[in-house]
């Protein structure tokens, strides 16, 4: 069992990687080839996104990301459902405007037909540091 989830936590952090890595490039179709249909996607200021709306501004230029680092900080598997908290630090300009976040993080997947799917995300924005 223990190596079971050993490479199942592997595999989630692969997906991540790939997902971010596919936002980046602009590789829009990998990134919706990850999603799960009810994919619903918050953003750091609480909007949401459904995929269809958030392939839509991504394809549109609304969003551009430039840089992101995405520690994983822990990947919980409950039965099919991986939660993966972490953090998303990116540059990336929001319809014509440059934003640097520094956010908390959490991302939902979901296992179908053997299958990992990207159904959730949840950034919170993280408070500078006490000088």
């Amino acid at each position: 069992m223990e190596t079971t989830t050993a490479a199942e936590k592997t595999t989630i952090e692969a997906l991540e990687a790939k997902r971010y890595r596919a936002v980046v490039d602009a590789d829009y179709d990998t990134f919706e080839d990850l999603c799960h249909e009810r994919l619903v996607y918050t953003h750091s200021l609480g909007d949401r996104d459904s995929l269809t709306s958030y392939l839509e501004k991504l394809r549109a230029g609304f969003y551009r990301y430039h840089r992101i680092d995405h520690p994983v900080e822990d990947i919980i598997l409950i039965g099919n459902t991986a939660l993966v908290l972490g953090q998303m630090n990116a540059e990336l300009t929001v319809n014509g405007t440059y934003k640097t976040l520094a956010n908390s993080a959490l991302a939902v997947w979901i296992k179908e037909d053997e299958t990992w799917k990207f159904l959730a995300y949840q950034p919170t924005p993280r408070k500078p540091a006490a000088a």
